[in-house]
């Protein structure tokens, strides 16, 4: 905390006004100084809501692009044994489990790591670390497990049960998970208190490369390294093969099931967020059906030759078009004029952020590769905007920056994980997904999120003034450690009797549903409120 309110009076040059300090730092313009502080205060929080937009907009585009990374596949050719002729399979290059781990939890992780990246980076020259990063990264953990599972556990239809299918995979998922904040308040308390060494924080960068290794394991149920545990219903594939037999022999090595839907949707004007859980689709042979991420027409191998005489620049240049675009073919379907003329507003409200992520390449490019690094590049720039707001907001208010990274950035920063699992848990047959999310997120939250911005500041300490890296709130950080644990307890509990009682950990009776996320909710005020008060020294 201390470390941050060193860099906010660095940023100012504060003045005596009527018994306070008054902030004399500004985000444009030097003017912004001749406004009263109340006033300053809520242009500068609007201005990290929109910021919080306009995260909301490039994850429409992020999800676009990690479908099309998730669902490349490679053609496989192999001699039958009998009749000697060739025998073309697809195999599919991502792992369903390490895309979890991986893509979709890095992935929508992304804005806090940004953050505490940023932080990081500004911060080096600095003996003691920055708190940004690390109150942002704990209080979105708390977002995650609680207003997430809030959500999540009543999204399904009324009656409507979804269970974890792996839960050995889970397990695994849960245990280091857990271990992660164990792992933090022992290198904080116990190991060497109020210090973090260049051993600590490689040890905790290299433990998300042990997680996923694991989990692997546990997926293929390797001997020795896996929990005896059998797989539920939940298929193994991420994306189900589909072989495209009007494919002639001179294909490309590798397929992509969905390009060319991706590509139509992108031609067709569709406005909607790519469903990236969806990709569990069509009918495989164990009879289980999947709903598809966008309807293919039957004629689609004749969409097929047409999209690939269409040039990159005419999808491209769509996206500009579809940017400036304020009312969509479905707002014009609205009878009512009072909703249509509130779509309108909003998709104005989002123009500017639709305009400049328009400059993202097409997702079918590269296998949807170069949008997606492209896309945690705008996540990254808009990452830095949210720190100087809330450097700003600390300063003209004088509210404890823990205090606005434990409610408002860990809520704002969380959108994409919230919109993730939310469409997981509508979308999906199992829970496996929306709740692999929010465990798998909060282990990239301590072991990329907070081990890499401190491996920066370790490294550059070490061969700067050969000390370690200073953490001066260690103990208002521990603390929140120690209230998030408790809590998280008593949420895997009510998660665990659910599907003792009811059967499932999402859906279920209506009443119960509710009931359990109203305990949920409970638990996240709980943690901010004492989290809170103890870095403010209240309690």
């Amino acid at each position: 905390m201390a470390s941050i309110l060193n860099q906010t009076q660095e940023l100012q040059e504060s003045s005596k006004v009527l018994g306070h300090l008054r902030c004399e730092n500004f985000f444009l313009f030097p003017g912004e100084n001749t406004l009263s502080d109340g006033l300053r205060g809520v242009l500068y929080f609007l201005g990290l809501a929109y910021c919080f937009i306009g995260l909301s907009a490039i994850t429409a585009r992020f999800f676009k692009s990690m479908e099309n990374v998730v669902k490349h596949s490679r053609k496989v050719v192999a001699i039958d044994p009998i009749t000697k002729a060739e025998v073309i399979t697809y195999k599919k290059v991502w792992n369903f489990t390490i895309a979890d781990i991986s893509l979709l939890a890095f992935g929508t992780s992304f804005p806090q790591i940004s953050l505490a990246t940023i932080d990081a980076i500004r911060n080096m020259g600095e003996r003691y670390a920055g708190g940004l990063g690390p109150g942002t990264l704990v209080g979105s953990a708390a977002f995650d497990l609680f207003p997430i599972h809030a959500v999540c556990v009543v999204v399904p239809k009324a009656g409507e049960l979804k269970k974890i299918s792996d839960l050995g995979v889970w397990l695994v998922e849960l245990v280091w998970s857990f271990w992660a904040y164990i792992w933090l308040y022992i290198i904080l308390e116990v190991w060497s208190p109020n210090v973090i060494t260049l051993v600590e924080a490689l040890l905790t960068v290299l433990q998300y490369g042990l997680l996923l290794v694991h989990a692997y394991a546990q997926d293929k149920r390797w001997p020795y390294l896996s929990l005896p545990m059998s797989r539920g219903d939940r298929p193994e594939e991420w994306v189900p093969e589909e072989i495209d037999t009007s494919k002639d022999d001179n294909d490309n090595d590798v397929h992509d099931v969905y390009s060319d839907a991706a590509q139509d949707a992108v031609e067709s004007g569709s406005r909607n967020i790519v469903d990236i859980f969806s990709i569990h689709s069509a009918n495989n042979d164990t009879g289980i059906t999947y709903h598809t991420v966008a309807d293919t027409p039957p004629d689609s191998a004749t969409k097929k030759g047409k999209a690939k005489n269409s040039t990159v620049f005419d999808i491209w240049k769509h996206q500009f078009v579809d940017a400036i675009t304020l009312e969509t073919s479905e707002s014009k379907k609205v009878d009512s004029i009072y909703l249509r003329i509130a779509k309108s507003f909003w998709h104005l409200l989002l123009a500017p952020w639709k305009l400049l992520f328009a400059f993202v390449p097409p997702c079918n490019i590269a296998h949807g590769w170069i949008a997606f690094i492209c896309s945690l590049l705008f996540i990254s720039g808009v990452a830095f905007v949210v720190t100087r707001f809330t450097d700003l907001i600390s300063c003209v208010t004088g509210i404890n920056p823990y205090v606005i990274a434990f409610t408002a950035l860990a809520s704002g920063t969380s959108w994409p994980d919230l919109v993730a699992s939310k469409i997981a848990a509508e979308r999906q047959l199992t829970a496996d997904s929306a709740i692999a999310n929010i465990t798998c997120s909060n282990s990239v939250n301590i072991y990329v999120g907070i081990g890499v911005p401190w491996l920066i500041n370790t490294v550059y300490n070490y061969f700067a003034y050969r000390e370690p890296l200073y953490i001066e709130n260690a103990k208002g950080l521990s603390f929140s450690l120690l209230i998030f644990f408790a809590t998280s307890v008593g949420c895997i509990v009510v998660l665990v009797l659910r599907r003792l009682i009811i059967g499932a950990e999402l859906g279920g009776p209506r009443l119960w549903a509710w009931l359990t996320s109203a305990y949920f909710m409970m638990l996240w005020v709980v943690f901010v409120v004492l989290s809170s008060l103890k870095v403010s020294g209240v309690i």
